[in-house]
């Protein structure tokens, strides 16, 4: 690795690696984002197309080259070294993929690859709903549902990187089938499929339904957050966050099942493991992962050894 460049104003490069679009911003260490800029993603999305196209994508938003680190979050597992992509969703022969090490031939820079979930939830213990807390788990509802766990300020990925799989948790032995080889997973009783597979509707139509009042949409709602409820209480018991925070696609409805969600914990959880428990809706977005990219990199720079900073 060549040394890296000197500034009074360092920054990192935190990057959202995506199945149609790539999420690139430059970050200063107080969470000020200097520059971002989006890319289609290469299709096919070969490994070596999606390298040359963010180091292309790096030197357009850091054209002086003043950022001393890389974090990327990609659409599947990596090494608990934060090294390889084991694999990525939707993208071309993403197989062990050896992340870090090529984008660091092309840039010269260190990089450290994690989940793109996990990336969310630590851009939201950054600078979203969780900036203020210190411990904390995130759930994204929407197609599936990923999940990141924090822990005293930090990403836990596990022994071997693969820690925070929170959808796939069972509340359910006899339920629906999930691609994981799991049966009645959290996910496949509160993923997309699972809305339409149990009202023949999309979540964003039973929310205009239960905004106008329809009493069954309503009544929807509230059974999905009681089975939402029901397997945060799990999790809950095991980890005693201080907080839940709430995203994806289907966290814009969350003033329709919140309640439920809060009732369920309030009837499994025991008093002292809930104590002062927060329930948040994530603040980030889209660009949860990308933020959550550029705090992995600065916590991989505070965590070097002095002499190779």
């Amino acid at each position: 690795m060549s040394e890296q460049p000197t500034t009074s104003n360092p920054s990192v490069i935190g990057i959202d690696v995506g199945g149609t679009k790539i999420k690139l911003g430059k970050f200063r260490q107080d969470g000020t984002c200097d520059a971002s800029h989006s890319i289609n993603t290469p299709q096919p999305a070969y490994p070596k197309a999606v390298v040359d196209a963010m180091a292309k994508a790096i030197a357009q938003i850091d054209p002086n080259s003043n950022s001393i680190a890389i974090g990327i979050g990609t659409p599947g597992p990596a090494d608990a070294e934060g090294r390889i992509a084991r694999y990525a969703i939707n993208l071309a022969e993403w197989n062990h993929v050896p992340l870090a090490d090529l984008l660091e031939a092309k840039t010269q820079l260190p990089v450290v690859v994690a989940n793109d979930a996990n990336c969310a939830g630590l851009g939201e213990a950054w600078l979203g709903a969780g900036h203020h807390l210190r411990h904390l788990i995130m759930l994204t509802l929407g197609t599936g549902v990923g999940g990141a766990i924090i822990l005293d300020g930090q990403l836990f990925v596990g022994h071997q990187g693969t820690a925070g799989e929170l959808g796939l948790i069972t509340i359910n032995l006899y339920g629906p089938d999930c691609k994981s080889g799991n049966q009645g997973s959290l996910e496949q009783h509160v993923c997309t499929a699972a809305i339409r597979r149990e009202t023949g509707m999309e979540p964003e139509t039973l929310s205009r339904l239960a905004a106008k009042g329809n009493s069954q949409a309503i009544a929807f709602w509230q059974h999905y957050g009681h089975m939402l409820g029901a397997g945060l209480a799990n999790l809950i018991y095991v980890l005693a966050p201080e907080a839940v925070i709430l995203g994806g696609g289907i966290g814009a409805s969350a003033e329709f099942f919140l309640p439920s969600v809060e009732a369920e914990i309030q009837r499994r959880v025991v008093p002292p493991s809930r104590e002062n428990l927060q329930i948040l809706i994530a603040k980030l977005g889209n660009d949860a992962g990308m933020v959550g990219a550029a705090k992995l990199a600065w916590q991989q720079i505070a965590n070097r050894p002095s002499d190779m900073r």
